[in-house]
């Protein structure tokens, strides 16, 4: 069965951990010549990737001038996999105006400068697909102590049928992909700072998060990117601007 990635050039944010790493595997694993950055170069290490690059993407100087090398040294992006993200833990009296700003710039701008860096050289091959991490928790669905995080991937969700909308004659596909509670190193922290800040149990706690998905289980980084890469593929060619739950049931 021939690799559904074969050749192609795919950049991925925040790839050291969690799904994006795992994405970032898949896609190897599957043809792709594989970029893969994190503000943290050092958990880059070990994955099978074409170039490991640092990169902070709330930074617009960096992205653009990273965009210009790659497209000077590789050429256009065929795939561009938008994970870097954070969780702010708490109702809109827990957000303050700091809280607010960067989980829009880190959840929503990041993914707003990345699209604008990359796809002029997708409108040049008149080809390309986009991959953007949102959440089961958006405006999908809402649930407690998730205000800000809620509002950021609901913004997403509407970011990515926009750029769908606008390159849909050129071309680009863009998707979101939803995921539900995935174990994860940033779940893993999630559980620690609610642990210390409760009183309770990292048991308890973790017990928590499995019981709001119905499937009784939490959901696998892997499971994140099989569906990334069958978007990412010529598979899905007839598919954009929509957001794909992988929440175990979460949604329903």
């Amino acid at each position: 069965m021939p690799l559904r990635l074969q050749n192609k050039l795919a950049l991925v944010t925040a790839a050291g951990q969690g799904i994006g790493r795992a994405i970032a595997e898949m896609f190897a694993s599957e043809g792709a010549r594989v970029i893969a950055t994190d503000l943290d170069d050092k958990k880059l290490e070990g994955l099978k990737s074409l170039k490991r690059r640092k990169l902070d993407v709330r930074s617009t100087a960096s992205v653009d001038s990273f965009a210009h090398e790659i497209a000077t040294e590789l050429g256009a992006l065929d795939v561009l996999v938008n994970c870097a993200g954070y969780v702010h833990h708490g109702s809109v009296l827990d957000c303050s105006e700091h809280d607010w700003d960067f989980s829009f710039d880190l959840n929503v701008k990041s993914m707003h400068r990345t699209i604008k860096a990359f796809v002029p050289g997708m409108l040049g091959k008149q080809a390309g697909s986009i991959v953007n991490i949102s959440s089961a928790v958006s405006s999908i669905r809402g649930v407690p102590d998730r205000y800000v995080y809620g509002a950021t991937k609901a913004a997403v969700i509407g970011l990515t049928k926009a750029v769908a909308a606008d390159f849909i004659k050129k071309g680009i596909r863009a998707n979101a992909i939803c995921p539900g509670t995935i174990e994860s190193p940033s779940l893993e922290e999630r559980i620690k700072d609610r642990s210390r800040a409760t009183g309770k149990s990292l048991a308890e706690v973790e017990k928590a998060f499995v019981e709001r998905q119905p499937m009784g289980r939490l959901g696998h980084a892997e499971e994140v990117a099989a569906l990334a890469a069958f978007l990412a593929s010529d598979e899905a060619s007839y598919i954009t601007g929509q957001a794909h739950l992988v929440d175990g049931g979460m949604a329903l």
